[in-house]
């Protein structure tokens, strides 16, 4: 069984991540589409933003273009139709705006280069995601083309593919810790169900840092945790349970914190994608105490590994799939310019 098959098994919706620009995301991404041909499986494929263009339009390095199958489902701007080379039916013209005109739902025809785009909202991508598999589609793959952490986040996909290379770094232990980092983060344990939980989630969405204290929320005074260690420090005391944080969790959240009274309290996050701490910082707030807790962790269901960097260096692909696979013994890793 391919992977494509098995993660059509277990998910609906998976994001394509890249770790950087360059990093081998879209060569995932035709993996997977030329997987599916080979399968008979119905894709639907669409992009956080513009993708499948032959010159990156940030780096104006060459990239590969997107070939579709016929019967897939893509999602294609109306200013970028007829730049398609593959012919397309158009299914639905939906209500979600671009830059480039509005959303069109199509199937491809006749097969072909197409260049996709999709909504940049989240709450629009979810639900054209949905109508992508009502129209027939077995497994939507999402393009991450704009962020990374905002295309991880778990509200968008079911799972992510992580796409990882050369890029990062000229050495290959750093591009290989790098990685395993952000699957460490991702994997974040989950804030267990009971009490404290249902009182967090209740109050998530206002968007506004808040402390768990006697089985209540208490709304505090900070519109961000950044730089609000000292006011944080001031409003934990015995009886502060957890301190949820909407928004980035750095370094300065938790740095005017009382390490007695860092051991003692639980911070809770929307989801991993929220930190923006490096490793070796990371490894010393948990060695002081920090425990960081989410309410919903990222899969990360494949990582692909992309051995040349643009910069003309390269590793050697068995070295860099086996040093990744030991980093991460749990996780399939495919070296997709060698598969």
């Amino acid at each position: 069984m391919c992977l494509l098959e098995r993660l059509a098994e277990n998910y609906k919706r998976i994001s394509i991540v890249g770790m950087a620009k360059n990093a081998g995301k879209t060569t995932a991404l035709n993996y997977l589409i030329e997987e599916a041909m080979d399968e008979g499986l119905t894709l639907g494929i669409t992009s956080t933003g513009r993708d499948g263009e032959g010159t990156d339009v940030v780096t104006g390095t060459e990239k590969p273009r997107v070939y579709l199958d016929t019967d897939t489902i893509v999602s294609v701007p109306k200013q970028l139709y007829e730049l398609a080379d593959a012919g397309l039916e158009i299914l639905e013209e939906t209500p979600y705006g671009t830059a480039l005109g509005q959303i069109l739902l199509c199937r491809v025809a006749d097969a072909g280069y197409v260049q996709v785009a999709g909504p940049v909202i989240n709450t629009q991508h979810i639900q054209m995601c949905e109508e992508m598999l009502a129209l027939g589609a077995d497994l939507v793959l999402i393009d991450g083309a704009i962020d990374r952490k905002t295309i991880a986040a778990p509200d968008i996909s079911d799972a992510i593919i992580l796409s990882t290379g050369a890029v990062l770094s000229r050495k290959l232990d750093r591009v290989v810790e790098g990685t395993a980092y952000t699957v460490e983060l991702y994997s974040l344990p989950v804030l267990e169900d009971g009490m404290e939980r249902d009182i967090i989630r209740e109050h998530a969405e206002s968007d506004r840092v808040f402390i768990v204290k006697n089985g209540k929320a208490v709304t505090l005074n900070i519109t961000t945790g950044l730089g609000s260690g000292k006011l944080l420090d001031n409003a934990i005391d015995e009886e502060v349970t957890h301190v949820f944080v909407p928004g980035a969790f750095t370094q300065s959240v938790v740095a005017d914190i009382d390490r007695r009274k860092l051991k003692a309290t639980t911070f809770v996050l929307k989801d991993p994608t929220k930190i923006f701490i490096d490793k070796a910082t990371w490894g010393r707030l948990r060695k002081s105490g920090l425990t960081v807790k989410v309410l919903e962790n990222i899969t990360v269901a494949a990582i692909t590994v992309n051995p040349t960097s643009p910069a003309g260096y390269s590793f050697d692909h068995g070295e860099m799939a086996s040093a990744m696979q030991k980093a991460v013994p749990d996780i399939p890793v495919i070296d997709v310019m060698m598969a």
